[in-house]
């Protein structure tokens, strides 16, 4: 019997594995805060014209030179499992808009910032959850209200818009130096495609080492590597026009014997009869395909010595080993099909296309077909010194690319340079001074953490931040100044709309309900669990007891009588 007055020892429950890290509550909360603040920290000093790039070196020692918010934080490697929440907006970012990867990360690393204080007085998560998430509608709401409609009348003028929003796009770029150049090849490419679908994946871009940037190319059609070929290769024709394309997944080449089977034969006549069935084989799918009167074969498989010879003598052309991502633009763009046999191929699966031509560039040759008429496509050709500089410009021309896609497609435009987000702290400041409660101070924090994109601006160019920043609050408690932002060139404040840097709402809107989503997501987990087991490498099923004397018995001890 227990005496009174003595509480009985409740027995300790133990639900997880020894071992498992349970951390929560408030401290949890504040620990994945000061995560993800070190994240933004690592890509906050890329924002912008003046913006500073990263090397990165990965586990296998290669190097990539990058100032795109969405390549570094993939490179980065992050385990913290709050902070790959930012990884996760940075992609979709990049997927969705192409641009505004870095400014997304910031956002949400600067709502997170401004919450802090409130987390630690005790404020409930969910309070700051509602009140951010109206704050971002108020302010999506507010880019649509203030966005200009760029209308489709008049061609040129049409034209020179998408420059401007293609040189926004890349004034933060490796390549800001030869803007002018890019902007122009950027627009034609997209201007080259379907205006209804804008399938950027019709745009390929190909890599060659060597040469100046300005030896860059755009060409009007599909453009791939000359693949490995054989003996005889150098006999065909290099050049046709309105030529036949058939595109193929056959092996079109003879197999040694011990390679391709094992046949047993008693009679020397037996084995002859097998060598010529597989040449009469070949043979037949040859034939098949120069009676289809193509001009061009192309196949995913090797096509051998003896097709290439054959086809040589008959005046066609063929490429075997075409990577498939290129043949399958090859056929979206001449129409046809691939086809898996040489029998029954009809002239609705052959492709056409005004010109094709075999033409070195730089220390590779290209095989150009030009004039396709069933899909309207182009191929970027980057030159340049280093692999890793060209690979850098890929990247930046892929972001403008989606800059100049999403401008055709949603039409609305808003000043960069941190004006549209200086418009919208001011709005949301003015707003939460309507409304009482707690929801004031969140709405007002959602404002004041938009100014990080301004601020970061500055700090990146080596500006005063305080000075410029009081300068454009001032302009913007003016009615009709809303278009203010950070001007780099002159070290103040101007009217970025003037200035012609611009930017499609998309990218802001994007930007502030993606990193709305993924504060919000931080504020609502108070608890992390998890198994040290499970994050060791698995080392497979562990042998059972006895199981290695069991395995050694008998060998070379002699097995004892019994």
């Amino acid at each position: 019997m227990s005496r009174p007055g003595v509480p009985l020892m409740q027995p300790q429950i133990i639900l997880l594995k020894e071992g498992t890290d349970a951390s929560q509550g408030r401290g949890q909360l504040l620990s994945n805060i000061s995560a993800c603040m070190a994240v933004v920290d690592t890509v906050r000093s890329t924002l912008g014209p003046r913006g500073m790039d990263k090397l990165i070196v990965d586990d296998k020692g290669e190097a990539t030179i990058s100032n795109d918010g969405a390549t570094i934080m993939k490179l980065l490697d992050i385990v913290h499992p709050a902070a790959k929440t930012l990884v996760d907006i940075a992609r979709s970012q990049d997927a969705e808009v192409g641009d505004g990867t870095t400014s997304v990360v910031l956002l949400a690393g600067e709502f997170l910032k401004e919450v802090r204080g409130f987390i630690e007085e005790g404020v409930s998560p969910h309070v700051i959850i509602k009140g951010y998430r109206k704050a971002a509608q108020l302010a999506i709401n507010k880019i649509k209200e203030i966005a200009v409609k760029i209308e489709r009348k008049d061609e040129t003028e049409f034209r020179s818009l998408l420059l401007k929003c293609a040189a926004t796009a890349m004034s933060s770029k490796l390549i800001r130096s030869h803007e002018d150049f890019f902007t122009k090849m950027v627009v034609d490419a997209v201007l080259c495609l379907d205006q209804q679908d804008l399938n950027e994946r019709l745009i390929g871009i190909k890599r060659i080492p060597g040469g100046a940037m300005q030896d860059s190319l755009l060409i009007d059609g599909v453009a791939f590597k000359k693949t490995f070929s054989y003996a005889g290769f150098e006999q065909q024709p290099k050049y046709f026009e309105n030529p036949k394309i058939l595109a193929l997944n056959v092996e079109l080449e003879l197999k040694a014997e011990k390679d391709n089977a094992e046949v047993r034969v008693e009679d020397v006549n037996e084995y002859q009869a097998i060598v010529d069935a597989e040449w009469s084989i070949i043979y037949s799918k040859l034939e098949a395909i120069v009676n289809t009167g193509a001009k061009i074969v192309l196949s995913k498989l090797p096509i051998g010595d003896l097709a290439t010879q054959y086809f040589a003598d008959r005046g066609i052309f063929c490429a075997g080993r075409v990577p498939s991502d290129d043949l399958n633009r090859v056929v979206i763009a001449v129409g046809g099909s691939i086809q898996s046999t040489c029998s029954d191929i009809e002239d609705r699966h052959l492709g056409k296309c005004q010109t094709f031509e075999e033409k070195q560039i730089g220390g590779e040759r290209f095989n150009l077909f030009q004039g396709c008429p069933a899909a309207k496509t182009c191929t970027l050709i980057l030159r340049g010194g280093a692999e890793q500089f060209i690979a850098e410009v890929e990247r930046s021309l892929h972001d403008a690319i989606m800059i100049v896609k999403r401008a055709i497609s949603n039409s609305l435009i808003v000043a960069g340079g941190g004006a549209t987000e200086m418009e919208l702290s001011k709005y949301l400041r003015d707003h939460s001074r309507t409304i009482e409660g707690k929801q004031q101070l969140i709405i007002g924090a959602f404002g004041r953490a938009l100014e990080v994109i301004p601020r970061q601006l500055c700090d990146n160019a080596g500006f005063d931040a305080t000075d410029i920043l009081n300068k454009l609050r001032m302009k913007h408690a003016h009615e009709g100044a809303k278009w203010y932002g950070v001007d780099i060139n002159s070290e103040s404040i101007a009217d970025n709309y003037a200035s012609f840097i611009w930017e499609p709402a998309l990218v802001k809107t994007n930007a502030i309900s993606a990193a709305t989503e993924a504060a919000c997501l931080i504020l609502s987990v108070d608890e992390t669990v998890r198994n040290p087991q499970s994050e060791k490498p698995q080392g497979g099923p562990q042998m059972p007891r006895g199981g290695a004397q069991r395995g050694f018995r008998g060998r070379g001890r002699g097995i004892p009588r019994r």
